[in-house]
């Protein structure tokens, strides 16, 4: 059994889901995010809103990259302005029987070298709070592009 990890809470982010879930709205307590939910028109729903998978892609993408820069940083690596992360999640259904999703984390890394480039998202992979959540959990494919 995975052991919970433990943490010391420096803020609290808090929203709340009304109407059906995948079919309703979601709004963030400090207001910054107020929007409709809706299935995609793959899933069979309108696609005129946004849905979790969405929601979850930004804020996997932000996070990353926060983690790719404190990684460079540390090891003293200077990263161009156009470096950036583009989180892919994948919704679908899943061998259970059931639904799950899936990640795909492309690095933009101008400037350096490939292999540089893949050993900074593999170790950025190590300390981003969203890796460690998913870790062992869903599936994450880390690609660098130079």
């Amino acid at each position: 059994m995975i052991k919970p990890m433990s943490i010391e809470v420096i803020f609290t982010s808090e929203s709340t889901a009304t109407g059906g879930g995948r079919d309703g709205h979601v709004k963030s307590s400090s207001g910054r995010i107020d929007l409709d939910t809706r299935p995609p028109k793959e899933a069979g729903g309108s696609g005129e809103g946004t849905n979790p998978e969405e929601l979850f892609s930004a804020g996997y993408a932000a996070c990353f990259l926060g983690a790719l820069r404190l990684v460079a940083r540390n090891e003293k690596i200077d990263l161009d302005d156009a470096t950036g992360i583009t989180a892919q999640v994948g919704f679908g259904k899943d061998s259970d029987g059931g639904f799950g999703i899936n990640a795909h984390l492309i690095g933009y890394l101008p400037g350096l070298e490939q292999s540089q480039a893949e050993e900074l998202m593999k170790k950025a992979h190590e300390v981003c709070p969203y890796s460690k959540a998913t870790r062992n959990n869903i599936d994450v494919k880390l690609s660098a592009k130079v």
